[in-house]
């Protein structure tokens, strides 16, 4: 057992498949009892990254420990000691709240399994609702039991992968309470996955930035933040445009162009957008949009893309192994 009072650590951490690097060379550190977010476009590396951490994928490069157990030598201790929250849904509708926690404990191998289950479904409000079939439950409450098959087997980390992915704002958001008050509650902690800012920004004492299977920034949300001084104005127009037009409006630090779309960076978005739009022609311009000091500019900062515009231009690793193996049936 690794006792440096970490929960995760990682040195040069690399996953391949095939010609394919999902995760190259990454480090980290994730403090005991934190929530940590890896804020990342599909196709990033997040999911792999959890497969690797969990000992679900092999490692290809590099070192990494979870719970103080290494992940290639002692993968069982880490097992034993992880939850998952998986963007999928791994609930049997056809079963009963109970019934679900009952397969988790077998899956587990769990003896006394049966106190912590109550404790769980009183702490997220279950208990009434246990002997009903899960396919009757609502979405916030699904989100609830998946959350409690998780935990019922005390992990000292719960993966989280896209936990809110598809849902609607207000279940979102209901989400985000539980994740702070499990992490608070049960000491637990708890590694986030997601392509939302946001969600990034409100829950996660640390966040790493990926991109093309590389942790491009670290910190905390505000230090991250702080990392970018300036805004960003981005416009979509089909006036034909060159950099050096953009780069002489006073107050234009720098200018990247995706297509028809620019995003420029200024010193004051409030000081330098009537000077842009007057060297514009503004009948021609279809979209605008600024961008204040936040993590979405850290990434428009470091990659020139937004988080949404990088994940369609990646390669989806899970989708691509998913037409593989459709193909050689």
């Amino acid at each position: 057992m690794i006792g440096n009072g970490l929960a995760i650590s990682a040195h040069g951490l690399t996953k391949n498949y095939g010609k394919l690097t999902a995760v190259d060379h990454v480090d980290m550190s994730v403090p005991r009892g934190s929530v940590f977010g890896l804020l990342g476009p599909n196709g990033a590396g997040k999911t792999t990254i959890i497969k690797v951490l969990t000992g679900l994928s092999p490692i290809t490069e590099g070192t990494a420990s979870v719970a103080g157990y290494d992940v290639v030598r002692d993968p069982m201790e880490v097992k034993q000691r992880v939850g998952w929250v998986a963007a999928e849904v791994i609930l049997d509708d056809d079963l009963s709240g109970w019934e679900n926690l009952w397969l988790q404990a077998q899956l587990q191998r769990l003896g006394d399994w049966k106190g912590r289950a109550e404790q769980l479904l009183q702490y997220f409000e279950l208990t009434d609702r246990k002997k009903d079939k899960v396919g009757t439950y609502s979405t916030g409450m699904r989100k609830k039991m998946e959350i409690a098959l998780a935990l019922l087997h005390q992990p000292e980390v719960i993966f989280m992968d896209e936990p809110t992915i598809g849902l609607d704002p207000n279940v979102r958001r209901m989400l985000w309470g539980l994740i702070t008050g499990v992490n608070k509650e049960f000491g637990v902690t708890v590694f986030l996955t997601s392509h939302y800012i946001e969600e990034a920004d409100a829950l996660c004492d640390h966040v790493a930035i990926m991109d093309l299977g590389k942790f491009v920034a670290t910190g905390t949300p505000s230090e991250l933040k702080n990392r970018v001084k300036e805004d960003f104005i981005e416009f979509e127009t089909s006036e034909s445009m060159t950099a050096e037009k953009l780069q002489a409006v006073p107050g234009v630090s720098s200018v990247r162009s995706q297509g028809n779309t620019w995003i420029v960076r200024v010193s004051s978005a409030e000081e330098v957008l009537p000077n842009l739009l007057r060297a514009l022609k503004t009948e021609g311009i279809h979209r605008i949009n600024v961008e204040k000091p936040s993590l979405e500019s850290v990434f428009i900062d470091i990659t020139g893309k937004r988080i949404e515009q990088a994940g369609s231009e990646v390669q989806d690793y899970r989708k691509f192994y998913m037409s593989v193996r459709r193909a050689r049936q």
